[in-house]
């Protein structure tokens, strides 16, 4: 562009992707250890959506990508009507949503990953790599944190489990060490009766991130007072996907209403610590959550009885 009077245009050119190596191993046990020895410089690659993202921006800088997604087991979805799901670190989004065992025993899984992005990105995108990224604004957390998911992690000294519960530390940090590369997340046949539901706010209706995010999971259950269990995940309103425990303790005791509904949509609110940023302020992700906790929640209840 020439330059006008008084006027210098100055282009700017987007960043582009570091030098980095690209290795590919033929075992988790040598990607782990090759992990293990280039800690700090290198990383596991599944998807890539992410981690392209953040070297080109210049917050990634590793030397080493190691590519695991053809390693044993990462790009398998299996069910066992014993067990319950395994889907591998490497299976992509839109595998999920079109997976029959899925859509039937846990359809609030391709619920949620079916808000993430567009549908080209999801066919790199996968669900453990959405969990190991620990944004706070995951779409597919919630739902993998009221199915009770469990992360299974190869490390050097071998195989082991990682409940989601306790998985996030942090914005962006995860209980995964060096060496470590996340293998599949597994979740235990659900409860009875069960249902649930995604609801998002964006900015626009497809593709955006999340706002605010409630995902919700109630079923019968003698045990409890009320008759009914319920679980709840709250996303973009914390540093790490929140449980709003006294928010599931009310609907777990007292006889479900709007008045109770309302109540725990309340605790809910309550429970977070939002932070404001472009895409909405503290003060109106606190209401957001409120307003779409009593949504999600009357909406199970309306479906449980139904």
């Amino acid at each position: 562009m020439p330059e006008t009077a008084g006027q210098t245009i100055v282009h700017t050119p987007t960043p582009g992707l570091p030098d980095f190596d690209y290795v590919k191993l033929t075992s988790l046990t040598a990607a782990s250890q090759f992990l293990a020895e280039h800690a700090g410089e290198a990383r596991p690659l599944m998807g890539g959506t992410d981690v392209f993202v953040r070297m080109r921006d210049g917050f990634w800088k590793e030397r080493f990508l190691v590519d695991v997604k053809g390693l044993d087991g990462m790009n398998d979805i299996t069910f066992d009507p014993a067990i319950g799901l395994t889907i591998g670190a490497s299976v992509n989004m839109n595998r999920v949503i079109a997976s029959p065992e899925v859509n039937q025993h846990y359809p609030v899984l391709a619920e949620a990953a079916h808000t993430v992005a567009s549908y080209q990105l999801r066919t790199r995108a996968t669900i453990v790599g959405n969990i190991c990224n620990a944004s706070p604004a995951g779409d597919t957390i919630g739902a993998c944190l009221v199915l009770n998911g469990t992360v299974r992690v190869h490390g050097v000294d071998g195989e082991r489990e990682e409940p989601l519960a306790t998985f996030f530390v942090g914005p962006g940090q995860t209980t995964l060490a060096t060496g470590d590369i996340a293998t599949a997340i597994t979740f235990p046949i659900s409860p009875r009766g069960y249902k649930a539901k995604y609801v998002k706010l964006g900015r626009n209706a497809i593709g955006d991130l999340a706002i605010v995010g409630v995902t919700a999971l109630g079923y019968p259950d003698e045990d409890a007072p009320s008759g009914y269990r319920f679980r709840l995940a709250l996303a973009s309103v914390a540093p790490v996907p929140l449980v709003p425990a006294q928010a599931e303790a009310i609907l777990a005791d007292r006889p479900i209403s709007e008045a109770t509904i309302a109540e725990a949509a309340g605790a809910a609110m309550e429970a977070c610590t939002p932070i404001d940023d472009v895409r909405g302020s503290a003060r109106y992700r606190e209401l957001m959550v409120r307003n779409l906790t009593r949504r999600a929640v009357t909406q199970v209840w309306e479906q449980i009885k139904g």
